[in-house]
C-alpha cells in the first residue's frame, strides 16, 4: 500500500469513529426519556436488570453473526472486563435511574455527563493522555456549561437525584478509564457482552438486596420504554460505544458524548414537555461548543 493510501486510511479510522460517536450521542439522549417512561412502571432495579440481560442476550446472535469470537482465554482479561463492566454499566445504570426518578430527565442527563470532567482528569492521571489546547478548551467550555445548568439545582440546596446522577458519572469514568488501561485484546463486540452481563449481575444483586420480584405494570408506555432501552439503549448503544473506545483517546471520546445531554434535553421537551430556561439554552451552546471542539481536536497521547 502507498503512503498516500495509507495516510488517508489513517485519517478516515477517527473520522469513521467520531460519526459513530455522534450516533451513540443520539441513542443514549433519546434513551433517558425511554428510561423516564419505563420507570412509570418498573423499578430502577428491574428494569436494569431487564435491559442488561436482554441486551447482551441480544448481541449473542449478532457476534457469532459477524464472526466475532466471544472466548476470552485469559483469566486476567476476564476479571478486567468484569470489574470494568461493573462500574460503567452496573453503577452508571443503577444510579441514573434512580437519579430520573428523583428528578427531572433533563436534569439527570445534564448531571450524567459531567463523566467527562472525570474521564479527562483520571485518564491523565491513569493512562498519561496528554491534555492538549484543543483539550483544555473542550473540558473549559463543558465546565462553564454545566455550570450554568447545574446553578439552580445548586441554589435549591443539595437535591438527592443529582447527586446519584454525579455518583452515575463517576462510576462510568472509572469503568472507561479501568477498561483504557487494561488494554485488554478482544473484538468490541466481546467486550460489550461481558460489561453488559457485568451490569446484569450488579442489578441483579440490588433486586436482591431490595426484595424485588417480576413486575408487569398495566399500560403501553412502561414496556416502550423496556424495548428502546434493551434494542437501542443497551444492545446497539453499548456495542458502539465500545468500538469508539477502541479507536479513539478516552478523553476524546468522554468529551465526545457531551452531545448526549443536549440530544437528551431536546428528546425530553418534545416528549414530556419539559422546557429548556435561558440559561439552560447558554449551557447547552457551551457545551455544544465543548463536543464539538473534541471532536475536531488531533488524536494525540502523551
Amino acid at each position: 500500500m502507498s503512503a498516500g493510501l495509507e495516510s488517508r486510511s489513517d485519517a478516515a479510522e477517527p473520522l469513521g469513529a467520531r460519526a459513530i460517536l455522534l450516533l451513540v450521542a443520539l441513542v443514549w439522549g433519546v434513551n433517558f426519556v425511554a428510561t423516564s417512561f419505563a420507570l412509570q412502571g418498573f423499578s430502577p432495579w428491574t428494569f436494569r436488570t431487564m435491559s442488561f440481560v436482554a441486551g447482551g442476550i441480544l448481541l449473542l446472535p449478532l457476534a457469532r453473526a459477524l464472526g466475532a469470537d466471544l472466548r476470552v482465554p485469559s483469566a486476567r482479561d476476564k476479571l478486567h472486563l468484569i470489574v470494568s463492566g461493573m462500574f460503567a454499566c452496573g453503577g452508571f445504570g443503577a444510579l441514573s435511574a434512580i437519579a430520573i426518578l428523583l428528578t427531572s430527565t433533563g436534569r439527570v442527563a445534564i448531571c450524567i455527563y459531567t463523566m467527562p470532567i472525570w474521564v479527562v482528569l483520571l485518564a491523565r492521571v491513569m493512562l498519561k493522555e496528554a491534555l492538549t489546547p484543543a483539550r483544555m478548551l473542550a473540558l473549559t467550555l463543558c465546565c462553564l456549561g454545566l455550570l450554568i445548568l447545574l446553578w439552580p439545582l445548586l441554589q435549591a440546596g443539595v437535591s438527592l437525584g443529582a447527586l446519584a446522577a454525579i455518583g452515575g458519572a463517576v462510576s462510568w469514568a472509572i469503568g472507561i478509564v479501568y477498561l483504557k488501561w487494561a488494554r485488554i485484546a478482544a473484538h468490541p463486540l466481546t467486550v460489550a457482552v461481558y460489561q453488559i452481563f457485568a451490569g446484569a449481575l450488579v442489578s441483579a444483586l440490588g433486586m436482591l438486596v431490595a426484595g424485588e420480584g417480576p413486575e408487569f405494570p398495566v399500560g403501553f408506555q412502561p414496556w416502550l420504554g423496556l424495548l428502546y432501552g434493551i434494542v437501542a439503549g443497551t444492545a446497539l448503544g453499548y456495542l458502539l460505544w465500545f468500538r469508539v473506545l477502541e479507536r479513539l483517546p478516552a478523553g476524546t471520546a468522554g468529551l465526545g458524548v457531551l452531545l448526549v445531554p443536549v440530544f437528551g434535553v431536546i428528546a425530553s421537551a418534545i416528549l414530556l414537555g419539559e422546557r429548556p430556561t435561558p440559561a439552560d439554552l447558554v449551557g447547552f451552546v457551551l457545551i455544544l461548543a465543548a463536543a464539538l471542539v473534541a471532536l475536531r481536536a488531533p488524536i494525540r497521547t502523551a
